[in-house]
């Protein structure tokens, strides 16, 4: 009874944690280019001594959806989505330099160029800075480039450039803030075959239609588990009864 109890349980608590990665991603289905989690669960065999008879599952992050999201007009200047590949390179919470779809970006009140979550652009030097301005524009390069104050277009003048890179989707890892990293900790060279296109957003590439139905399957994975631990119980106490008899 005991290897029918250890498979049931370790396939629930398995597909608790897929249902947890799978609700993860629902949740960020209207996150400005969110990048969907991916998991697959595997058999394994449980080590020791003897015949390989007991079987355990076990479920795993095997990476991120690299596939782009839609494309959603805003007409805002400050609003930009990387066309194809690519990232644009923030500077994380920790410090560290780490890469995003989301293009919804704001200058606060220090002329930062931060993202709708706060993080700041970086550019060639370190955040990108915008002087007072008139209006500003972001160019297919990553070019960031004002009307200064009080000037005419004609006074156009280029401040800075957002980091644009594009690693294989292998090198990067995906963190628990929803950055990417280079997997080797390194930051990613610049890549100026990224173009940027602006006025536009990229929308989450959840599949919210497709996470629905894996959050049913899920779900109905979860409960034969439990049925058949609960079988395990009857079964034991059966036998239990059976051995009782005198």
């Amino acid at each position: 009874m005991d290897r029918l109890l250890y498979v049931a349980m370790s396939g629930a608590r398995e597909t608790l944690r897929a249902q947890a990665a799978n609700n993860h991603n629902l949740a960020n289905a209207a996150t400005t280019g969110f990048r969907a989690d991916l998991a697959a669960f595997q058999a394994r065999h449980v080590a020791g001594d003897g015949y390989a008879s007991r079987v355990y599952a076990t479920t795993s992050t095997t990476g991120f959806d690299a596939t782009s999201g839609t494309l959603v007009p805003t007409g805002r200047d400050l609003d930009v989505a990387v066309q194809g590949r690519g990232y644009i390179a923030v500077q994380a919470l920790d410090g560290r330099e780490a890469y995003t779809r989301a293009g919804d970006l704001r200058i606060d009140s220090n002329g930062i160029l931060r993202t709708g979550t706060g993080l700041p652009v970086l550019g060639d030097g370190g955040p990108v800075a915008v002087p007072p301005h008139a209006s500003v524009a972001i160019g297919a390069d990553g070019t960031v480039s004002i009307v200064p104050l009080g000037q005419g277009p004609e006074t156009r003048a280029e401040v800075a450039r957002i980091k644009l890179v594009n690693p294989k989707d292998a090198d990067l890892t995906k963190g628990g803030d929803g950055l990417l990293r280079m997997k080797d900790g390194s930051d990613a060279v610049a890549d100026a075959s990224v173009t940027l296109v602006s006025g536009v957003m990229e929308t989450s590439n959840v599949n919210v239609a497709d996470a629905l139905v894996n959050m049913i399957e899920l779900s109905r994975r979860f409960d034969l588990q439990v049925r058949a631990m609960k079988t395990a119980e009857d079964n034991g106490a059966a036998s239990a009864r059976l051995l009782s008899v005198r």
